[in-house]
C-alpha cells in the first residue's frame, strides 16, 4: 500500500515539473520570435569627440542579413554611413563616414521569425566636426603659360606724315615761285613807266 502511494506521488511531481516547465517555455517562444537591440557603440544618446570608425549594434538574437538594414544619417540628413553592414554573431557594424558636428541616427531594421519588421533607431552627437582639406602647393598655385616668342617683324612706318610732309613742301614752293613772279611782275612794270616818262 505505502509503496503504491509513493508511486502515484512520484508521477504527480513528474507531471507537476512536466507542465511547470511548458508553462515557462510557452511565453519565451513569442519573445525570442521578436528580436530587439541590447546595446550599440556610441550608445543611444551619447556625445563623442572623436568620430568612431564603426558603428555597432548589438542584439538579443543572431539577426538575418538578407532582411537587416542599417542606415546613418546626419546633420542636414547627409548619409554617414560609409559601406555596407556586416555581421558577426548578434553583432551588426556599418563603416562610419562622419561629416559636421551635429546629431547622428542610426536606424535599423531586422526581419523576425514571425514575419514582422523590427525597427528602431540610436542617436548619439558629434561634438567636433571633419576638419577640411588642405590644399597641396601645386593645386593653390595658379597655373602659368608660357608666352611665345614673337617673330612678326613690326609694322612699317605709315607713309603719311612723309606725304603730308611732301605735300607742304610742295605747296610752300609754289607759293614762293607765285611771289617770285608777282615781284618781278612789279619790277618790270615799275621800269617801264621810269622809260615812259623819260622819254615824254
Amino acid at each position: 500500500m505505502g509503496g503504491r502511494v509513493a508511486r502515484t506521488t512520484r508521477t504527480w511531481l513528474a507531471v507537476l515539473g512536466l507542465a511547470a516547465g511548458v508553462s515557462l517555455l510557452l511565453p519565451a517562444a513569442p519573445a525570442a520570435a521578436h528580436n530587439s537591440l541590447t546595446g550599440s557603440d556610441p550608445a543611444n544618446g551619447a556625445r563623442v569627440a572623436a568620430a568612431p570608425k564603426r558603428i555597432e549594434l548589438r542584439f538579443l538574437a543572431t539577426p538575418k542579413e538578407a532582411g537587416t538594414t542599417v542606415t546613418v544619417t546626419g546633420p542636414d540628413n547627409v548619409a554617414a554611413a560609409g559601406g555596407p553592414p556586416t555581421f558577426s554573431g548578434k553583432r551588426v557594424s556599418v563603416p562610419f563616414k562622419p561629416a559636421a558636428a551635429g546629431l547622428y541616427i542610426v536606424a535599423y531594421q531586422l526581419a523576425s521569425d514571425d514575419g514582422h519588421p523590427i525597427k528602431g533607431e540610436i542617436r548619439f552627437t558629434l561634438t567636433t566636426g571633419t576638419p577640411a582639406e588642405t590644399p597641396s602647393p601645386s593645386a593653390s598655385a595658379p597655373p602659368t603659360t608660357a608666352t611665345p616668342p614673337t617673330s612678326a617683324a613690326p609694322p612699317p612706318a605709315s607713309p603719311t606724315p612723309a606725304a603730308a610732309a611732301a605735300d607742304d613742301d610742295g605747296g610752300s614752293g609754289w607759293l614762293w615761285a607765285a611771289g617770285a613772279v608777282v615781284v618781278l611782275a612789279a619790277l618790270g612794270g615799275g621800269l617801264l613807266l621810269r622809260r615812259r616818262a623819260s622819254r615824254g
